[in-house]
C-alpha cells in the first residue's frame, strides 16, 4: 500500500519544484553550445546541398544537442539517443555534414566513464555514421572516412588522456590526505611525549625524594606527595584534553575554551623543576610582547622538554637556567644546565629521540631554528630562535 509521501513512478528521479536540476551550469552550456553548432552546420549544409532548410531536421538537431544534459547520469543512453537522432537526420536529409558536435561530446562522455568493451563499439559506430549521408562510393568518400576516423580517434585520445590525468589527480589527493594524517599523528605523538615525559619524570623524581625523607623528615615528604598529587592531576587533565580533541570534530575543537600552555606558564614549570630537585632560574630580557598562541605553545614545550632532559641526564647537583629574550625581529629561548662534567659524558647530547625531534619540528613550523649541544666546559644548551610574524616585526 503506497504511503502518503510516496512519489509516482513516472516522477522518480525528477527534480522537485525549487530543487536544483540534475545537471550543472557547465553541462547546460555544453549542451546549448553543441546544439547551436550542429544547427548552424546543418543549416548551411542543407542550404548548400538542397537549397532549403528542413524545419524538422533543425528540430531534431536541437533535441540531439539538448540530450547531452543527461550525459553525466546516463552516458551510454545519451550516446544512443544522439546516435538515433543523428542517423534519422542523415537518412532523411543526406547533406554530408559529417561528425557533428553532439556526437563528439556524447562519444567523449562514453570514453570517460566506460571501459573498452563499451566505448570501442561506440567509436566504430560513430566513425561509420556519416557514411549514411554520402552518395555512391568514390575517392572523396575514402578521404572523408579517413578524416572522420581521425576525428573519432582524437576524441578517444582526449577522453583517455583526461582519465589518466584524473587518476593522477586522485592519487595526488590521496597522498596529500595520507600526509596530513601522518602529520597529525606526529603532532599527537609530540603532545603525548611532552605531557607524559615531563610529568612522569617529575613525578618519579619527587616520589623518590618523598621516599627518602619519609622517615627523617615527614613534613618534607608530605609536601612532596601533595605536589606529586597535583602533578598527576595536571597530567591527567592535559591528556584528557588531548583525547577530547581526538574524539571531536573540527567544530567542537574550535569551540573549546581551554587555553593552551604558553609563556605565562613558564614560571609554573620552572617551579616544578625546582621542586623535582633541579634548581632552575628564570630570566626575561627585552620588552615582553603578546606572541601568537602557536608560538607560545612552542616556547612552553621547548622549555618543558629541555628541563625534562636536564633532570634525566644532568646528574646530582646540576642546576639549570631559562632565559627568554624578546628581540626586535625574533624571540629567543635558551635553556642551559651545568650537568655532565665533560664532553662525551652521559647527558642529553645522547638523546636524539622523540623529544629533540619534536622540538625541531615545532620550531620549524614557525620558520625558526633550534640548536642543541654541549657547552665548551660542562653542561648542555638548547637554543630556539623564533622569528616574529612580519606584521609584528614591522611595528617595532
Amino acid at each position: 500500500m503506497p504511503t502518503a509521501d510516496a512519489e509516482p513512478a513516472g516522477k522518480r528521479g525528477m527534480p522537485r519544484f525549487g530543487e536544483a536540476p540534475p545537471w550543472t551550469r557547465n553541462d547546460a552550456l555544453v549542451a546549448v553550445g553543441a546544439a547551436a553548432l550542429d544547427l548552424i552546420g546543418f543549416t548551411l549544409s542543407s542550404q548548400d546541398a538542397q537549397g532549403f532548410v528542413p524545419v524538422t531536421g533543425c528540430l531534431l538537431m536541437t533535441v540531439s544537442g539538448l540530450a547531452l544534459l543527461a550525459r553525466r547520469r546516463a552516458p551510454v543512453l545519451t550516446f544512443a539517443a544522439v546516435l538515433v537522432l543523428g542517423l534519422t537526420v542523415h537518412v532523411s536529409w543526406p547533406v554530408g555534414q559529417g561528425l557533428n558536435a553532439s556526437m563528439i561530446v556524447a562519444l567523449y562522455s562514453v570514453v570517460r566513464v566506460r571501459g573498452a568493451a563499451v566505448y570501442v563499439p561506440a567509436v566504430l559506430v560513430a566513425a561509420v555514421l556519416p557514411l549514411t549521408a554520402w552518395g555512391p562510393w568514390s575517392q572523396g568518400s575514402l578521404l572523408k572516412l579517413a578524416g572522420n576516423g581521425a576525428a573519432v580517434l582524437f576524441v578517444v585520445a582526449a577522453g583517455l588522456g583526461m582519465n589518466r590525468w584524473q587518476q593522477e589527480v586522485d592519487a595526488h589527493r590521496r597522498l596529500l590526505a595520507e600526509r596530513a594524517v601522518a602529520d597529525e599523528r606526529r603532532r599527537i605523538a609530540r603532545e603525548m611525549h611532552d605531557i607524559v615525559a615531563h610529568h612522569v619524570t617529575t613525578m618519579q623524581l619527587m616520589a623518590g625524594g618523598a621516599r627518602a625523607n619519609l622517615d627523617r623528615n615527614p613534613e618534607v615528604a608530605r609536601d612532596a606527595l601533595v605536589t606529586l598529587e597535583g602533578l598527576g592531576r595536571t597530567a591527567l587533565h592535559e591528556m584528557r584534553e588531548l583525547l577530547d580533541v581526538l574524539r571531536t570534530d573540527g567544530e567542537a575543537r574550535g569551540s573549546s575554551t581551554a587555553p593552551q600552555p604558553g609563556v605565562a606558564d613558564l614560571d609554573r614549570i620552572v617551579a616544578e623543576s625546582c621542586e623535582a630537585g633541579l634548581p632552575t632560574g628564570f630570566e626575561v630580557r627585552g620588552a615582553p610582547r603578546e606572541l601568537p598562541e602557536g608560538m607560545q605553545l612552542t616556547v612552553f614545550r621547548v622549555v618543558q622538554e629541555a628541563l625534562t632532559n636536564a633532570r634525566k641526564h644532568g646528574g646530582n647537583g646540576a642546576r639549570a637556567h631559562v632565559r627568554l629574550t624578546y628581540g626586535d625581529h625574533e624571540t629567543v629561548v635558551d635553556v642551559r644546565d651545568d650537568g655532565a662534567e665533560k664532553p662525551g659524558g652521559p647527558g642529553p647530547a645522547a638523546g636524539s629521540g622523540y623529544g629533540q625531534i619534536g622540538m625541531r619540528e615545532r620550531v620549524a613550523l614557525h620558520g625558526g631554528s633550534l640548536w642543541t649541544g654541549r657547552c665548551e666546559e660542562r653542561g648542555y644548551l638548547v637554543t630556539a630562535r623564533l622569528p616574529l610574524p612580519k606584521e609584528e616585526g614591522a611595528l617595532r
